[in-house]
């Protein structure tokens, strides 16, 4: 990939409005940046939707951490853990966790004792934290540029991950401790060719099918969803089936609706979703026609989309717009109906999550620097703005615990 696509996904909108919060202090026993790649050679988690009955939330404050880019102007400085209130909504700060360089994406182990960050640049890692006493456990290559993306196996002992740069996904061991361990698998996509605009293929998520079975991955370069099987004992990827969108959609995340059985599609470059069919027995995608994402016909960028525990409604971000789309989840997942966009009270909002009850979900607003919070309505999954937006630099990842 050329280096110029590489910065349209990073920094996308993102310069003509620099986040103006101020950087919040480090923690005490953190240590200087290093680069990624001096900390070793190469070799359905949270904050994707949530499966099945939500998780309940005890009372009070709770853990929030914010990912962001540490190496652009105004950039944050880590890994920010701040806190929020579970019946206020209301974001307080925290301390910066230094010394993880560009976390723009993050991942909770299943067993909640360990996080996971993408170290997003040229030459590509991810690390994990040891969240009981914050320690970095190390760091190792993706073998690829720009990873955008991860998510740890629902067995927990495979970290998967997509390298946006040059269209590949990894796939390293985790040990009894959370570390990483050396890369298992490193699969390119080089077929079919790229899509109209694009110079090469452009992997944007890997992510868990809800049964466990197969890894699908998201490549915005090929405009296709690639399924994969992963060998439980080795991390070696078999690629099993491919879906493809219409030309030019530039398909960026993929959400699974909790029955299993379908998953909506966030195409970026033609402003659009899909409701797609998976077919458990296969691991084929069956991608359905293109759908409005109510922003109008301007450029949107649409980042992600989530899915309530319940099923009954899904959520867009919209960056291009400023908003959150709502739909309508019917026909048991088969199929969405628009219901309305909401201002998202930021700038850009690169990614979105829920907090484990389902009750609230936080925007990270990329430009403007704020993470904005939502009530989610149980009866109707109306949203409704819980207080001022929370200020954090270049915030681009928001994962409530």
């Amino acid at each position: 990939m050329g280096r110029g696509d590489w910065s349209r996904r990073r920094f996308v909108g993102a310069l003509a409005g620099t986040a103006a919060a101020t950087a919040l202090p480090s923690c005490d026993d953190a240590g200087p940046e290093a680069s990624p790649a001096s900390r070793g050679a190469a070799p359905a988690t949270r904050p994707s939707t949530p499966a099945g009955s939500p998780s309940p939330t005890p009372s009070g404050p709770r853990p929030l951490l914010l990912g962001t880019y540490t190496s652009v102007e105004d950039g944050g400085t880590g890994i920010t853990f701040a806190s929020y209130d579970t019946d206020t909504g209301e974001v307080t700060g925290g301390r910066t966790l230094t010394g993880v360089g560009d976390p723009s994406y993050l991942a909770l182990h299943p067993d909640g004792r360990t996080l996971y960050a993408v170290n997003e640049r040229e030459k590509g890692a991810v690390t994990a934290v040891r969240l009981s006493d914050r320690k970095v456990l190390g760091s190792r290559s993706t073998g690829g540029g720009a990873p955008c993306h991860l998510s740890v196996h629902p067995g927990g002992r495979w970290l998967l991950s997509a390298n946006y740069g040059d269209g590949s996904v990894a796939v390293h061991p985790l040990d009894a401790s959370g570390a990483v361990g050396e890369r298992a698998d490193l699969v390119t996509h080089s077929a079919p060719q790229p899509g109209p605009g694009q110079q090469g293929p452009h992997a944007h998520q890997c992510v868990t099918s809800p049964d466990g079975a197969h890894l699908l991955a998201v490549d915005l370069g090929t405009d296709t969803v690639y399924t994969y099987r992963l060998d439980d004992r080795t991390g070696q990827l078999t690629e099993v089936a491919q879906a493809h969108t219409r030309p030019g959609a530039g398909p960026r995340h993929l959400t699974f609706h909790p029955g299993g059985r379908y998953a909506y599609l966030a195409n970026e470059v033609d402003n659009t979703v899909a409701v797609c069919a998976y077919d458990t027995a296969t691991g084929r995608l069956r991608i359905g026609g293109a759908q409005s994402t109510g922003t109008g016909s301007g450029t949107s960028y649409p980042a992600q989309l989530l899915v309530t525990a319940d099923g009954r409604f899904a959520y867009l971000a919209n960056r291009g717009h400023n908003s959150l789309t709502r739909y309508a989840v019917e026909a048991d997942g088969a199929r969405l109906r628009l219901l309305d966009t909401v201002p998202v009270a930021g700038d850009f909002p690169r990614q979105i999550a829920f907090s484990p009850d389902g009750t609230l979900l936080f925007a990270a607003n990329q430009r403007s620097g704020t993470v904005s919070v939502f009530r989610v309505a149980a009866a109707d999954g109306r949203l409704r703005l819980a207080g001022e937006p929370f200020a954090s630099p270049v915030a681009v990842c928001a994962l409530p615990l």
